[in-house]
């Protein structure tokens, strides 16, 4: 019998071990595969609603008072579709990340975080196809390894649930911009940032409609908008 397919749609925000955020984020968008073009073309319509082409790039880092209408317009697509599906993992502090302690460098604990992400979204009765956002040239064979170990995590061995792992443009795929959407949102609010009207706006609009103060972590198995806020073992 053929699995139902899942698409997930992953990005981040603040990875980087030395930039100005203590925060770092990753975020994924799961829907059913079936359901990806419906989806990619509700995006774009509501792109053209608002005056802008249907390539136009949808970007957290875009959001201002101009465009508020159409950002509020996609969170409310997000909560009112069915078929979408949102969960992010929040590290509150880098600065605290004890990296030596579990022999590790930083780019080995980003993808273990993303497979804390992950392990929450897979259930072996699917099949999964995972895109990441390109995050630089020399990732391909973390990315190999991500895969490896997900497959493993689920006794995969017949690669019937961990269809695929594989690194994308995200502005070539509508559902990972509004992953970038809500993982920015999330990650602003945990930052602490309060110069943006708009985007303060649209985190309020995200409160109300997922029933959350984004502050602390869902349920382990919320299905609609899932987060978790990660805590080190050492401090």
């Amino acid at each position: 019998m053929l699995k139902l397919e899942y698409n997930i749609y992953c990005d981040e925000s603040c990875h980087l071990q030395n930039d100005n955020s203590n925060v770092m984020s990753l975020g994924a968008i799961w829907c059913p595969a079936s359901k990806r073009k419906e989806i990619f073309e509700r995006l774009r319509e509501i792109k053209l609603k608002h005056g802008f082409g249907s390539d136009f790039e949808i970007k957290w880092n875009k959001v201002s008072p101009a465009g508020i209408n159409f950002y509020m317009d996609i969170i409310n697509y997000f909560f009112d579709d069915d078929d979408l599906h949102f969960r992010a993992l929040i590290v509150p502090n880098k600065k605290e990340l004890n990296h030596d302690y579990f022999n590790q460098n930083h780019d080995t604990f980003y993808y273990k975080m993303y497979f804390d992400l992950l392990k929450v979204i897979l259930n072996p009765e699917f099949s999964y196809n995972i895109y990441l956002d390109i995050k630089d040239t020399r990732s391909q064979e973390k990315v190999t390894k991500l895969k490896d170990i997900l497959r493993n995590n689920q006794y995969d061995f017949q690669k019937q649930i961990v269809k695929k792992v594989q690194q994308v443009n995200s502005h070539e795929i509508e559902i990972l911009q509004l992953t970038d959407i809500l993982t920015g949102a999330i990650t602003y609010l945990h930052r602490g940032l309060n110069t943006s009207s708009a985007k303060l706006e649209l985190i309020n609009r995200i409160k109300k409609r997922s029933g959350y103060s984004l502050a602390q972590s869902t349920l382990y198995k919320e299905n609609k908008f899932n987060l978790f806020l990660w805590k080190s073992r050492t401090l």
